[in-house]
């Protein structure tokens, strides 16, 4: 049985920089993954050019159940931090609206310069190594397929469940359920969201349109693209409110944000140009049809009374949808839920019912919105456990 200070499992974003993190502090490291690769998620993150962290971080960018649990983390290792190492490398990125970085080149480089921060600090790296059992004496034991190991930390950097052809799985939560450890119940996030048969039958035709629009699920709101699909939307101002969306509940949708429709509506009131065809100056052609093929009665704006046009500008500034579902964690880019932040410290993500057992990443109940928060997450929580282990 090989001996270390820390065997850390999952070869993902949080796993290898608590790895490297470590391993610097001269901790005897063993990484482990069930995988031929490290860092699949990295690879194909931010279309492939890895939005590794965003400018503009703060709690409200979060959805957890104690959104102030992942402040310390955050604070301990920055944006700035993890650009800085960037930097080191050489690595050539752009930042884009909003806060957010972009490599120049493909999400590769991250995990490369990852992967050479674990090789230079010397930790040892095992792939291909499938974990068949984990038991606490005075240390953790596990027997892999690769052989047993025991150490005196143990840190569980295995992800959720979304995007499972990357190979995740729900190994995670299970070791938590095995010692005690209570979790707030998984479900997809940044996920789009799936229609009725009813709406389908609306909306579908305008598969691949998008449009600018304003998402509200009762106080929360994201404004940006939505992407009409052939069964549903989806688009960053969708994939954001899913994270918060409870089944059977509305959501309602401005397709004019920032516009007045009523006013437009009135000052051309006396015009004979119909309706779908001025709302076509304003929102997409194809969305303006099909909106009053469904809805309206297109007729020339002067023979619509001020009641009908108060309407219409209604129906376009607070349409009511009740999504039947989402396209579930095949799609979802995030897992909302996981390990219970009640259990763990916010300093160090060290259980508090079982010392030295260790929760980083997407595991844990902390799920950014799109923009490169997740990573940033795995990141600060990698590096707080990293810097404790």
């Amino acid at each position: 049985m090989r001996i270390y200070d820390i065997i850390i499992i999952g070869g993902g974003a949080s796993g290898l920089i608590c790895a490297a993190t470590a391993a610097r502090r001269r901790r005897n490291v063993l990484l482990i993954d069930h995988s031929d690769a490290l860092g699949k998620k990295i690879s194909i993150s931010g279309g492939g050019r890895c939005n590794f962290t965003n400018r503009n971080i703060s709690v409200e960018n979060y959805v957890s159940k104690d959104p102030e649990f992942c402040k310390t983390a955050l604070c301990g290792f920055t944006p700035s931090d993890f650009i800085s190492i960037v930097d080191r490398y050489k690595i050539k990125h752009h930042e884009k609206q909003n806060g957010q970085f972009f490599c120049d080149g493909d999400a590769a480089q991250i995990v490369t310069m990852l992967v050479s921060e674990c090789r230079r600090a010397r930790a040892e790296i095992l792939l291909n190594c499938q974990i068949k059992n984990i038991t606490k004496g005075e240390g953790f034991e596990v027997e892999s397929s690769r052989g047993k190991f025991r150490s005196d930390a143990l840190v569980i950097a295995t992800g959720g469940m979304s995007v499972p052809k990357t190979g995740a799985t729900d190994f995670g939560f299970r070791i938590a359920k095995d010692f005690g450890i209570k979790l707030v119940e998984p479900r997809p996030g940044l996920v789009p969201l799936k229609l009725s048969p009813e709406d389908r039958a609306i909306f579908s035709p305008l598969s691949g349109i998008s449009i600018e629009a304003e998402i509200k699920y009762n106080d929360i709101s994201f404004r940006g693209d939505i992407l009409f699909t052939h069964r549903g939307l989806s688009g960053p101002a969708i994939l954001n409110i899913s994270s918060y969306w409870k089944h059977g509940e509305p959501i309602s949708i401005d397709f004019l944000p920032g516009k007045n429709l009523f006013e437009i509506l009135k000052a051309n009131s006396s015009r004979k140009i119909e309706l779908a065809n001025l709302l076509a100056s304003v929102v997409p052609r194809r969305f303006a049809h099909r909106f009053c093929e469904a809805f309206f009665d297109s007729r020339r704006m002067v023979q619509y009374s001020q009641k009908e046009i108060q309407n219409i500008a209604a129906k376009i500034h607070d349409f009511i949808l009740h999504p039947s579902g989402t396209e579930g964690f095949a799609y979802a880019e995030c897992t909302v839920g996981g390990v219970s932040t009640a259990e763990l410290s916010p300093a160090t993500m060290e259980s508090k019912r079982v010392g030295g057992l260790f929760f980083i990443g997407e595991v844990i109940d902390v799920a950014g919105n799109i923009g490169g928060y997740n990573l940033q997450w795995a990141w600060s929580s990698g590096v707080a456990a990293g810097k404790t282990a």
